[in-house]
């Protein structure tokens, strides 16, 4: 859908300007546009300059923050909902420092965009996706910075997801040198102890079964990035530098686990058997992750990345034993039953939510929490955050608003 940054597009502008085609580098010359560009056309670049012009409120020849939004509204609904138009607006005031850019600057961005995307076939959703992950810093021409990584938008809202999202693969990431086989052995050992501990069989999946293994679990799962935050917070402190947006997504990660747990337990009440287990799992376990995460943050990543896909697989199977139960069991009845108010307001479940959606939602947390560690894993000092990196967000907005253009165009 990118690759045709050249086509003819009717301009919004009467602007007396010669035609270029996108090999010729278009080239405004009244001095708007200094430089020669790689993929614009004529065209496209007097339509983009027409709408920056009418949304310069001050008349500066400069785009900000507000000036974006109004920006991106004029194309609301057809490529940008209100929620991501304030996003970006808070992530481009934030990297500009409450600042602005010229429109030459932001003509360039956009060709800049273009002409990546014409060599590599993309759609706006892989902008800023494996292509982009792990590059080192380097400059971008709206000049933003990064200090908006600390602070906005790392929240990642829950519920709503996609049919395609919940539809969770099983997945497995191979283990690459000592330290993968280290974490990956070191869950499969602690897999065998836990089965054993909450008395899991997957040939006897029960609802008393299922709310043990998960109330346990999920006390267990929220320990890793909370310890994770943590370490990251002191280290940022320590050091006095930025952390690039890690704590706040760890720290998000542990609530999110956290609110599995305070659902299922509004399903079962605990007995004190497991609530003295809990205490001391979390005692236990705190104290050797916390150990290694300090001696070893690329373990400990791939080691959740490993706990992930087996919550994956235990969910997928809780999930195929409610969908298989027969009526009238107390599994079954799972199909239909209202899960707690906690759950549906967390993933807006709705009124008609039913348990087996809850279990579908928690699959696809747990199956980001999986990629996401594993994909932390390989980041190595120096390198962007590949998960929130604010000048990948606004390339795909870039793409975005370009798009939008072009099919206007055409229409």
């Amino acid at each position: 859908p990118l690759r045709n940054f050249s086509a003819p597009a009717h301009p919004a502008s009467a602007s007396p300007t010669p035609a270029a085609t996108a090999g010729d580098g278009a080239q405004m010359q009244n001095g708007f546009v200094e430089r020669p560009l790689q993929a614009l056309d004529m065209a496209m670049v007097r339509q983009i300059k027409a709408q920056l012009m009418e949304i310069d409120a001050n008349k500066d020849g400069r785009i900000d923050s507000d000036e974006l939004k109004k920006l991106l509204e004029k194309h609301g609904g057809d490529a940008f909902t209100k929620e991501e138009i304030a996003e970006l607006g808070d992530l481009y005031y934030a990297g500009k420092a409450g600042g602005s850019v010229r429109f030459d600057k932001f003509i360039e961005a956009i060709d800049r965009v273009a002409a990546r995307s014409a060599s590599v076939e993309m759609s706006p959703r892989d902008v800023g996706d494996d292509g982009q992950h792990f590059r080192e810093s380097g400059r971008h021409p709206l000049g933003i910075g990064r200090d908006g990584m600390e602070f906005v938008g790392l929240g990642k809202p829950h519920g709503h997801y996609t049919a395609e999202e919940l539809d969770v693969k099983l997945t497995h990431v191979a283990p690459k040198g000592i330290v993968d086989r280290m974490a990956y052995n070191s869950v499969r050992v602690v897999r065998v102890l836990f089965d054993a501990a909450t008395n899991w069989k997957n040939d006897n999946i029960t609802v008393n079964n299922v709310l043990n293994r998960t109330i346990y679990l999920e006390t267990i799962a929220a320990v890793p990035g909370m310890v994770a935050a943590i370490v990251r917070h002191f280290r940022s402190l320590r050091n006095m530098q930025a952390d690039g947006g890690y704590m706040q997504l760890f720290l998000e990660e542990a609530n999110n686990e956290r609110m599995h747990l305070l659902t299922f337990v509004r399903m079962k009440d605990p007995g004190l058997a497991l609530r003295l287990a809990v205490i001391l799992g979390q005692f236990g376990f705190g104290m050797a992750f916390t150990t290694a995460y300090i001696l070893s943050p690329a373990f400990c990543h791939r080691f959740v990345g490993y706990v992930e896909e087996e919550a994956c697989s235990t969910y997928t199977k809780i999930i195929k034993a409610i969908e298989k139960a027969p009526e009238g069991s107390e599994l079954g009845a799972w199909r239909t039953a209202q899960p707690p108010k906690i759950a549906r307001a967390y993933w807006k479940l709705g009124e008609a939510g039913t348990v087996l959606d809850l279990m579908y939602a928690v699959r696809a947390d747990e199956a980001e929490h999986r990629d996401v560690n594993h994909l932390i894993s390989g980041v190595k000092e120096g390198q962007v955050n590949p998960l929130y990196d604010p000048e990948s967000k606004l390339d795909i907005m870039l793409t975005k608003y370009v798009q939008a253009l072009m099919k206007r165009g055409s229409d």
